[in-house]
């Protein structure tokens, strides 16, 4: 009960009665929610860090799976049979353009679809970056019954500004541009990539021929080559024991230029629509010549 003159009357246990301010009343009150309210608080941040620990080691645990397993679309793709004994086939893309460059605030693979602005801003030719050509090439030897077969040895990629890359013959190549280009992105920032301890792709010294089988044919092609040939009936020419190494313009227009080709050919008298329609032409006749079904 409050008197007149703005006190308490308080009564303690053993009937003591003392007075205090209103003022103090109020204030110890509030103070005593104040630290109801700082315990609850914390209490419910500790059940949120524990909620969290128990989250979290199963997010890590998908996440390592997914590293062990593929690399931003390049599983390990191993082939069906092993003829490594046997003669086998070696590709090279010349003139690939595959060309990192800062557009906005990333690093992105250039490409004249999603860089027509930049590249006109900067006086470059959208013909020249062409990085899906390489992209469907690749698609199509490593996704060949050729290299399931594991007669498939090697892939050597040249591009336009003069690096080699080496692409193992059990990568399997990403399935949309998309990822193909955040691959090529890595690749070219990182020199290698390795995932579940298996190196698929890196950047190796020039020239390319340090790396070619002695006992080789080593074959150009392009469509402005004056030896037009019925693939079959070439492949029927070449001795069975030798490897054979084809050379292919990556690009979308011009011819390749190289001084290591033993043979330059044209396996069309019409311009092919791009290198993997000539890839697909050269591997159909090895595989019928190698009797691979």
């Amino acid at each position: 009960m409050y008197n007149c003159n703005g006190f308490n009357r308080c009564k303690l246990k053993n009937n003591t009665v003392y007075y205090r301010r209103k003022e103090e009343v109020s204030q110890h009150s509030v103070k005593g929610k104040k630290r109801k309210n700082k315990y609850v608080v914390e209490k419910y941040h500790r059940q949120e860090k524990e909620d969290e620990k128990q989250v979290q080691p199963k997010k890590q645990k998908i996440t390592e799976e997914n590293n062990n397993n593929e690399l931003v679309g390049i599983p390990i793709a191993p082939p069906t049979e092993n003829n490594s004994e046997k003669p086998s086939v070696i590709f090279i893309l010349e003139k690939a353009s595959l060309e990192v460059a800062k557009v906005g605030k990333t690093y992105q693979l250039l490409n004249s679809d999603d860089h027509a602005d930049f590249l006109h801003n900067h006086n470059k030719n959208p013909n020249d970056y062409r990085p899906d050509i390489c992209h469907q090439a690749l698609l199509h030897i490593l996704d060949s019954p050729l290299n399931q077969a594991g007669r498939l040895k090697m892939v050597y990629i040249r591009t336009e500004k003069g690096l080699l890359i080496e692409v193992k013959p059990y990568e399997r190549a990403p399935r949309t541009f998309k990822r193909f280009a955040g691959v090529m992105l890595e690749l070219l920032q990182k020199s290698s990539i390795s995932p579940a301890g298996k190196q698929l792709l890196r950047t190796i010294k020039y020239p390319v021929t340090q790396y070619l089988p002695i006992n080789s044919r080593i074959v150009g092609l392009s469509f402005s080559s004056k030896k037009l040939v019925n693939m079959k009936d070439y492949l029927s020419t070449i001795p069975t024991n030798l490897d054979l190494v084809f050379v292919i313009g990556a690009m979308e227009h011009g011819k390749i230029e190289t001084d290591y080709t033993d043979d330059y050919i044209a396996v069309s008298r019409y311009p092919l629509s791009d290198a993997a329609s000539c890839i697909a032409r050269i591997c159909n006749s090895i595989e019928g010549k190698w009797n691979i079904l």
